[in-house]
C-alpha cells in the first residue's frame, strides 16, 4: 500500500501506556531511497522534544483514528537518546538509539536476496532483524556497537529529511518540469516509491510521479534534481490524483508510459519486461 508522506505526518504515536506524540517528518537514505526514522514530536509531554524511531518498529496503523500503536512505553521513549535540534543525525546517534531499543542496524542487515548493507532487494525491502523492546535501555553498550559510535561521529550525507526536500527543483533530460510537492511510501518496508512533481510553473495544474530510479544526479546544496525522462513524455503522462487512491493498476499505466518494469517484478521478469519495453 502507498501512503503519501503529507498524509501520515500528524498521526498519533500510541505507546503500551499512553500517547507519545506525533509523526513530524521522516529521515530516507538517498542511497535506497527508504524511510529510517520517523521523527516524533512529543509536544507538551516532553517540553517540545523531538525522537526518532524507526518506522519498522510500528504496529499496524488505525487509519480511521490517524494513529500508530508502537511496543514501546513512555518511560522507554523518555530516556531514548536526544535529537539535538537543526543538526544532522550522525551514525553515531544511529547506533545509540539503535542499541538502546535492541535493534539491528539498517546497514548491517541482509535480505533475502543477499543484498549488502541493508538496502532494498528489487522488488521489496527486508526491514531490521526485530529483538525485544522490553529490555529498551537496560543493557550494556556492546563493545562492537562502542567501538563503531566512536568511529562515526559525523553526520550522514546519506540522510534526508523529507521536508527539507520539498521544493527541491526537478529536470528532466531536456528542462525543468517542477518541483517536489509530496512522497510516495511503501508501507511494506518504507521505501519511497515516488516523488510527487508539481508541474505548476511549467505545465499548470498537473501532478505527476517520479520514480527515484528513473534519476540520473541529485544536487543537493543546489536544491535540483535531474531525471532521465524529457519533458514531452512528463508532459504526456499520467496524472497524478491526491484525491485518488493510487492503486497497482495506476502504477502499472505509469510505468508502462515511461516503459519502465516494475520495482514488485522479481529480478528476472523486471529484466525481460525491461528488454521487451525497449524493443
Amino acid at each position: 500500500m502507498l501512503w503519501s508522506a503529507s498524509h501520515v505526518v500528524g498521526f498519533d504515536i500510541e505507546a503500551k501506556d499512553g500517547p507519545i506524540g506525533r509523526v513530524a517528518d521522516f529521515l530516507f537514505d538517498d542511497a535506497a531511497w527508504t524511510v529510517r526514522w520517523m521523527e516524533i514530536d512529543t509536544g507538551t509531554w516532553l517540553s517540545g522534544r523531538k525522537v526518532l524511531i524507526p518506522p519498522s518498529c510500528l504496529g499496524e496503523p488505525r487509519p480511521k483514528q490517524r494513529a500508530f500503536p508502537v511496543e514501546l512505553t513512555r518511560k522507554q521513549v523518555e530516556d531514548s537518546p536526544d535529537l539535538a535540534e537543526d543538526e544532522p543525525v550522525s551514525r553515531q546517534h544511529e547506533i545509540r538509539i539503535y542499541d538502546y531499543y535492541g535493534w539491528e542496524p539498517y546497514w548491517m542487515v541482509r535480505s533475502w536476496a543477499g543484498w549488502a548493507g541493508g538496502y532494498p532487494a528489487p522488488f521489496g525491502v527486508v526491514p531490521p532483524e526485530r529483538f525485544p523492546l522490553a529490555t529498551a535501555g537496560d543493557r550494556p553498550l556492546a563493545p562492537e556497537i562502542a567501538k563503531e559510535i566512536a568511529a562515526r561521529s559525523e553526520g550522514d550525507p546519506h540522510l534526508h529529511s523529507t521536508e527539507d526536500v520539498l521544493g527541491h527543483r526537478v529536470h528532466a533530460s531536456d528542462g525543468e518540469i517542477g518541483h517536489i510537492d509530496d512522497f510516495l511510501l511503501d508501507r511494506e518496508g518504507w521505501a519511497i516509491r515516488y516523488l510527487v512533481v508539481d508541474t505548476g510553473d511549467w505545465w499548470p495544474g498537473k501532478k505527476v510521479l517520479v520514480a527515484p530510479q528513473w534519476m540520473q544526479e541529485i544536487d543537493w546544496p543546489d536544491r535540483a534534481i535531474y531525471c532521465e525522462l524529457s519533458r514531452a513524455e512528463v508532459q504526456s503522462s499520467p496524472e497524478f490524483d491526491p484525491a485518488r487512491p493510487f492503486e497497482r493498476e495506476a502504477e502499472e499505466r505509469l510505468h508502462r508510459h515511461y516503459r519502465k518494469p516494475g520495482y514488485w517484478l522479481p529480478p528476472q521478469a523486471a529484466a525481460e519486461d525491461d528488454r521487451a519495453d525497449r524493443r
